[in-house]
């Protein structure tokens, strides 16, 4: 009665059908609904895995993956993270494996980056190796590394309580020498 069968035909749209995939790509499929949100009073202990986008705006202690994730101003992640791209505004102390990444002018990065993409903005904290790499998500996990301060003389005491963290050390004025721990 309202509607005219010639107008709704010329209004309809076709979409194509999906191109396959080269081989060895492995990319994931992106979940089109809406990100999931990591408040910023939650606090999640061990590995977040996501198929779709995440935005964290709490605290994470343990390894992150997802296709997109973004880092909140105020968010925390305590671990690794893996993801097709992600935007750091908050603070990771881990390794990032990306496709893309943007270390934003807010952010505390402490940790490598093994990117395909970087950008990083004027202001950003970033204490680490960056490393292009044309598949970064499909590369073996580079081995973690732990550092001392030099200025412990090796042996003195139990190699774990030497374990120091840049938050723990004296104002940021202050430089500080670091060494790799030799691994056993």
């Amino acid at each position: 009665m309202f509607s005219n069968k010639s107008k709704d035909e010329k209004n309809t749209v076709s979409t194509p059908p999906m191109a396959p995939q080269a081989p060895g790509a492995q990319r994931r499929a992106r979940s089109s609904a809406a990100p999931s949100i990591i408040s910023s009073d939650l606090v999640i202990a061990g590995t977040l895995t996501s198929t779709g986008d995440v935005q964290i705006d709490g605290r994470i202690e343990g390894d992150v993956n997802s296709a997109g994730l973004v880092i909140g101003d105020k968010a925390f992640i305590h671990g690794d993270v893996m993801a097709e791209e992600v935007t750091v505004r908050g603070r990771v102390q881990g390794s990032i494996r990306a496709r893309k990444v943007l270390l934003a002018s807010t952010c505390h990065v402490e940790g490598n980056i093994l990117h395909e993409a970087f950008a990083v903005e004027t202001g950003a904290y970033f204490e680490g190796n960056c490393r292009h790499a044309d598949n970064p998500l499909g590369e073996e996990a580079p081995k973690k590394t732990e550092y001392r301060s030099a200025a412990a003389p090796a042996g003195a005491q139990n190699p774990a309580s030497s374990i120091i963290s840049r938050t723990a050390t004296a104002p940021a004025a202050t430089a500080a020498t670091f060494t790799p721990l030799k691994a056993n």
